[in-house]
């Protein structure tokens, strides 16, 4: 493993406790591989820009990555999907926002998720043109949203697999500090000791 794409989603920075939890997993990841380049990208303080017009009549006129290529439309898309594509793994570490995923992350997304580039549309479903690679979330959410301890729905668990293996990413761990707002000592250091156990190497 050579490059690790790290991206903090919370507003919180660095208290956040879903940050804590992608410290703990970036660490892991460097113990076993010491050389590895992590480039981080903080989409709470520098989201993308939202998909506009030129997007979208882009994205109709120009559907394989040779018409889309030098497309002014698409200069941030191609560089953040040029910049997934070098890395070997990917870390999001994020909050729960009113049962789904935050909206910097949902503006990276839109900006990587690109018909002709990153998926293609056939009789069957939609196809993932990346190549897969170890995917790591980290969620933290204010109250449980699994088991029978669930107090709220999840929009995002299903959301954030549908969408990462709709463009190649099937190979997806997830972590969650579930309720930490009201346990914290006790929810992360479960959390912690789940991330310290787990193998964190690629299915394949």
């Amino acid at each position: 493993m050579q490059t690790i794409l790290r991206l903090d989603c919370s507003p919180n920075g660095s208290h956040a406790f879903s940050h804590t939890l992608g410290d703990a997993v970036e660490q892991r990841l460097r113990a076993r591989h010491p050389t590895a380049a992590i480039i981080r990208r903080n989409l709470a303080d520098d989201p993308p820009p939202p998909v506009d017009r030129a997007f979208s009549i882009g994205m109709r006129t120009h559907q394989t990555a040779e018409a889309a290529s030098g497309v002014p439309a698409f200069l941030v898309s191609e560089s953040l999907i040029r910049e997934l594509e070098a890395t070997d793994a990917l870390l999001i570490t994020t909050p729960m926002h009113n049962f789904t995923l935050p909206a910097v992350l949902k503006l990276w997304l839109d900006q990587v998720v690109r018909f002709g580039r990153t998926f293609e549309s056939t009789p069957d479903g939609k196809i993932g043109k990346l190549a897969d690679r170890l995917t790591v979330v980290c969620i933290a959410s204010g109250s449980a949203f699994s088991g029978d301890a669930a107090r709220q729905p999840d929009f995002l668990t299903p959301y954030l697999r549908a969408i990462l293996a709709c463009i190649g990413l099937h190979d997806v761990t997830f972590f969650r500090a579930e309720a930490a707002g009201r346990n914290p000592e006790t929810v992360m250091a479960a959390c912690l000791a789940e991330i310290a156990a787990h193998p964190l190497s690629t299915k394949g």
